[in-house]
């Protein structure tokens, strides 16, 4: 006979914790499957969540910092830092990039990699390296009022956000999810620059010029 686990508390709770990992997963999920790349390269996304969705219907090669032990089916793990310089074999070398939830924690400490106050703007001038002319690069972050909480993660004016994807890039698609988890799907100046709440998240998928 087994030891007794009494669990007494779920009778009325919801079926599932739909936070914002979710609906951001989910969204940028049907992009890249609707857009069929040729090749896509992802940096720092959860491997249990945007990942494994990747991986049901489509190859998909994973970067981080961390070690991964484990094969999962349909993804190719590759250790890497990217506040190292890019190697020679990554630099323009996917048609399809995506970086959710990880670029606010660079130069922070918080997963081994050196401090350093401008290691977001660093890691971003990277990521946009690898990625040939025509590709499009799939990037989410937090959003709010800007500010840094060490050492877990800044957080980005919408403003800022926007700024990064000027010159040779043009904004192809964007969404918004609020701090009540609501998406709103639309321009970047209409969605994000809209942004008053104090802690969402902004995703933007930005193609970059031949």
């Amino acid at each position: 006979m087994g030891r007794e686990l009494p669990i007494l508390t779920e009778w009325d709770e919801a079926s599932g914790s739909l936070g914002a990992y979710f609906f951001q997963d989910q969204r940028v999920a049907r992009w890249i499957f609707e857009a069929n790349p040729d090749r896509h390269v992802d940096i720092g996304s959860r491997l249990d969540g945007f990942i494994g969705s990747l991986s049901v219907f489509r190859e998909v090669e994973a970067i981080d910092i961390r070690p991964q032990p484990l094969a999962v089916r349909n993804v190719i793990f590759h250790q890497l830092d990217l506040m190292d310089e890019l190697p020679e074999e990554w630099i323009a070398c996917t048609d399809s990039l995506s970086c959710l939830h990880t670029i606010e924690h660079f130069g922070l400490g918080r997963y081994g990699d050196p401090i350093d106050p401008e290691g977001h703007l660093k890691g971003l001038e990277q990521l946009k390296q690898m990625v040939e002319p025509g590709g499009v690069f799939y990037l989410s972050t937090q959003i709010g009022p800007q500010r840094v909480e060490f050492n877990a993660h800044r957080v980005f004016a919408p403003a800022t956000m926007i700024g990064w994807f000027t010159d040779e890039w043009r904004v192809e698609r964007c969404a918004v999810i609020d701090d009540q988890k609501i998406v709103t799907e639309g321009s970047a100046r209409e969605v994000l620059t809209n942004f008053k709440g104090n802690l969402g998240v902004g995703i933007i998928a930005a193609r970059k010029g031949r």
